[in-house]
């Protein structure tokens, strides 16, 4: 076992623990020197925090590190559905407390996320306003493709660009899918000339979002008012009314409070799909919803177009089952760096 891992299993048995306990507890062979530079580095992962000074410094785990904890996710997911020990229901504490009261990226995701934000800001500082609408025509294209193939449409890339350019319908494939595909890209016109549209976040707003993706697919508009299951899964997300706006009303508040513009778009990537808020549709608002918190700072969006579909599910699964945002924080980080480096 690694020495971090070590560290951290010791921790949860062991809180309060100086560095020279945690050295002999974990008995690894490793140097005091060694153990501090650990504890640092998790410290700064958000898994552990740090109290007093000096040799009376003592450490424990953070009361997040649920949601930093590291998770092999190939290993997870070698369990089935029954066999394994997830948060069945909606954490009524999640945005409300343990959201609210935590920086999510460490200081070097972040700087990551701006130097890529600088790179774009430069790379589009040399296009003309014409070569700058044809790069975001085509990530737009690529996202209302892959955000409709993550929800099971089987259109191609090139047959998306051709129904969206040329309205022409692949053969075989049904009317659902190309109105699917039609929508995705009518909301995402519709937040890039109104930028500022969902600003301050609201719940009617993302309400008006979802009604032009579900437009003509036979799906029930607005907040929905009973139970919904989630194929994959045992998470049972909220099935009051009442609750289910409460917890999207808390989570714009939420969002408008940040002021770290890359964690307001992934938590509104998380949580509106968390919350599962409408009869169906919920993934698709989220990454319309999360490209336009981008856009109207002035930022990268995101087409997600290197994502594995499955990859991206079981990201997502694990955030219902455990409230662990690691796998899918890489996702976002990643494919936020794909956009920057592709299109502009």
């Amino acid at each position: 076992m690694n020495i971090d891992k070590l560290i951290l299993e010791y921790l949860k048995y062991n809180q309060d623990s100086s560095s020279t306990n945690i050295l002999e507890g974990i008995n690894s062979g490793k140097s005091l020197a060694t153990v501090k530079r650990i504890l640092t580095l998790l410290i700064d992962n958000k898994l552990v925090v740090s109290a007093g000074k000096g040799k009376a410094t003592k450490y424990k785990l953070s009361q997040n590190f649920k949601l930093f904890e590291k998770i092999d996710i190939d290993n997870y997911y070698l369990k089935e559905i029954d066999e394994r020990e997830i948060l069945e229901n909606f954490n009524l504490s999640i945005i409300s407390n343990i959201l609210l009261n935590t920086d999510l990226l460490t200081s070097s995701e972040s700087s990551i996320l701006e130097e890529l934000q600088a790179e774009y800001n430069n790379n589009i500082s040399g296009l003309s306003k014409n070569e700058y609408n044809k790069e975001l025509e085509r990530l737009a294209i690529d996202l209302s493709w892959k955000s409709s193939q993550i929800e099971g449409n089987t259109y191609s890339l090139l047959e998306t660009e051709r129904l969206i350019k040329e309205k022409e319908i692949a053969e075989g494939k049904s009317k659902e899918e190309a109105t699917m595909l039609l929508n995705h890209k009518e909301a995402l016109d519709f937040i890039i000339d109104n930028p500022d549209y969902l600003f301050p976040l609201t719940l009617s707003k993302i309400e008006d979002i979802h009604s032009i993706l579900i437009k003509d697919l036979g799906i029930d508009r607005n907040i929905r008012k009973r139970r919904v299951g989630i194929s994959g899964t045992n998470y049972k997300p909220l099935d009051n009314e009442f609750q289910i706006k409460e917890a999207l009303t808390n989570m714009c508040n939420l969002i408008n409070k940040k002021e770290n513009v890359f964690e307001q778009s992934l938590l509104a990537l998380i949580l509106i799909s968390y919350i599962q808020p409408f009869s169906d549709g919920n993934k698709r608002t989220a990454r319309i919803v999360s490209n336009a918190i981008l856009i109207n700072r002035k930022h990268c969006p995101i087409s997600f177009r290197t994502v594995d579909s499955v990859d991206y599910k079981k990201a997502m699964l694990l955030f219902y089952e455990q409230n662990n945002i690691t796998v899918f924080k890489q996702v976002f980080i990643e494919q936020f760096e794909f956009a920057v480096k592709t299109y502009f």
